[in-house]
């Protein structure tokens, strides 16, 4: 990596990367040759109202990222001094309005994981919406995106509606809720990876579609203006740091994870395994139009050129894991998955299909159910368990082989990040599945690092991306290691697997 000529003499620079998670905010410090200097981390309570309702609260939402940048800054105060520039990654289509004049929230935060608008999304593809949609926004109608939250918002707070409408509401995600804050209320902006997920961005015009503004009923003026992933949008107000400090970089934490693995160029893809699992690959400057059931989004806007990316969101991969944990007692620790996987050769013919609230990409089958297949009297909890594991690298074949018929690029490698990829075991098998190398950042801060890059460009810490990629390390690949007809014949068990869930 190389620092820019603005560098202060004897001293690292450095970007203060803002990574608000869902169930976590945490800040970090990295130095100008991409290195984390410092980390700070504030848990983040959620809230379940009803059955399938998820709520944060948007001032504990940010309570928690200014705590975890003291604690960060605590750790390296003389880095105060030397911070360019601000990224900040955000958890995705997570939705809340604010008053404009006072900046204060007029209800919780409604998270991308809620599904109280099912019924809402079911109306409007009933109505025939979804292929508008689809064409406009790249997105299916879900509950998941923000566009039906904000409505619902307008039609459940008493009077909200017509404030909205008189210009005294403001929508954002969490990046803007973080900017606002962050400026004061002097800014009310989002990046492209952000707006791409409300269902009311136009991903082709680059702008808030007033058509589907209109179907959803929601004022264009709550929306938040839209600038580029990487530049200085605005400053921080001095009383936070003490003086002024470039905000350089916004995006989506799954987009921010994408340009941190390096995946800067068509054809590259990525998986985050978490609880469950995105998978993200590059398709350039042209949007792909999928038609097996993927969402094209924007990964990025970088001096005007904006990048997308197909994008398959897998619902339960560590969720399976933490399944056999926590509900059937077969493992202690998650950590022991790998072990017991590893005593017996194979699964003796069981396939795990985890579909316990649906199955996500390709299929968006919400009516699917989990299910265990081909047991026999001899089945134990170590096939069990390795099956589990299994049906995580089987899912992401599912999406990544979507995106190739998708967008017909070659794939020969896949950039894994996220907590199981520490399991060996099953990154080999993800390796042996695919039928090509699965490569694990070093550094599994990938969110965080992203969004760090992009701020420094945006800054002029770096100059172009092949500065900062140029240096990249990747722990040695995964390589397969099955043969063409082995692995052809396990995975049409895997899809036989799905079809009874299915069914």
């Amino acid at each position: 990596m190389t620092s820019s000529s603005k560098g202060v003499a004897n001293h690292l620079q450095y970007i203060l990367a803002l990574d608000q998670g869902t169930t976590s905010s945490r800040a970090l410090l990295i130095d100008q040759w991409g290195r984390v200097a410092a980390m700070g981390q504030r848990d983040l309570s959620q809230r379940y109202p009803q059955p399938g309702w998820v709520e944060h609260d948007p001032e504990e939402i940010w309570f928690t990222e200014w705590a975890s940048i003291q604690d960060c800054l605590r750790q390296m105060p003389e880095a105060a001094d030397h911070i360019v520039g601000i990224g900040i990654a955000n958890q995705r289509e997570t939705t809340i309005l604010w008053e404009r004049t006072t900046g204060k929230p007029v209800h919780h935060a409604i998270v991308w994981q809620c599904r109280r608008t099912a019924a809402a999304c079911q109306s409007l593809q009933d109505a025939g919406y979804g292929p508008l949609f689809f064409e406009k926004t790249g997105l299916v109608l879900d509950p998941y995106f923000s566009g039906t939250k904000v409505a619902w918002l307008l039609d459940h707070v008493p009077g909200l509606r017509a404030r909205a409408e008189a210009g005294e509401i403001l929508f954002g995600t969490v990046d803007s809720w973080l900017v606002y804050q962050l400026t004061g209320g002097a800014l009310h902006v989002t990046d492209p990876s952000n707006a791409s997920r409300t269902l009311m961005y136009n991903i082709h015009t680059m702008d808030w579609d007033d058509q589907l503004l209109e179907i959803l009923r929601i004022p264009r003026g709550m929306c938040p203006k839209v600038v580029d992933s990487s530049g200085i949008v605005g400053l921080t107000e001095r009383r936070w740091f003490g003086r002024e400090i470039p905000i350089s970089g916004i995006a989506g934490d799954q987009q921010a994870a994408l340009f941190g693995q390096g995946c800067i160029s068509p054809g590259m893809a990525k998986n985050t395994y978490g609880t469950g699992s995105f998978v993200l690959m590059n398709v350039g400057e042209r949007p792909v139009s999928s038609s097996h059931g993927l969402i094209t989004t924007i990964a990025w806007s970088m001096e005007g050129r904006t990048q997308y990316a197909l994008e398959g969101s897998i619902f339960s991969t560590g969720a399976v894991v933490q399944w056999l944990r926590d509900e059937l007692n077969m493992i202690g620790r998650a950590e022991e998955s790998e072990a017991l996987a590893r005593t017996v050769p194979d699964t003796g013919g069981v396939y795990l299909v985890p579909a316990f609230v649906g199955l996500g990409a390709p299929y968006w089958d919400s009516e699917a159910r989990a299910l265990i297949t081909g047991m026999t009297r001899g089945t134990t909890r170590a096939h069990i368990v390795r099956a589990a594991l299994e049906s995580i690298a089987y899912q992401t074949r599912d999406v990544l082989q979507a995106m190739q018929e998708d967008c017909r690029m070659p794939l020969d490698v896949l950039r894994v990040d996220g907590g199981a990829t520490r399991n060996a075991f099953l990154m080999q098998w993800q390796a042996d599945v695919l039928g090509y190398p699965v490569e694990r950042a070093r550094n599994p801060e990938t969110t965080a690092l992203g969004v760090a890059f992009m701020a420094g460009i945006g800054c002029g810490l770096w100059q172009s991306v092949t500065d900062i990629h140029a240096g990249e390390r990747f722990d040695p690949p995964f390589v397969p290691t099955m043969g063409a007809t082995q692995r052809d014949a396990l995975y049409a068990g895997w899809k036989d697997a799905v079809r009874r869930a299915r069914a």
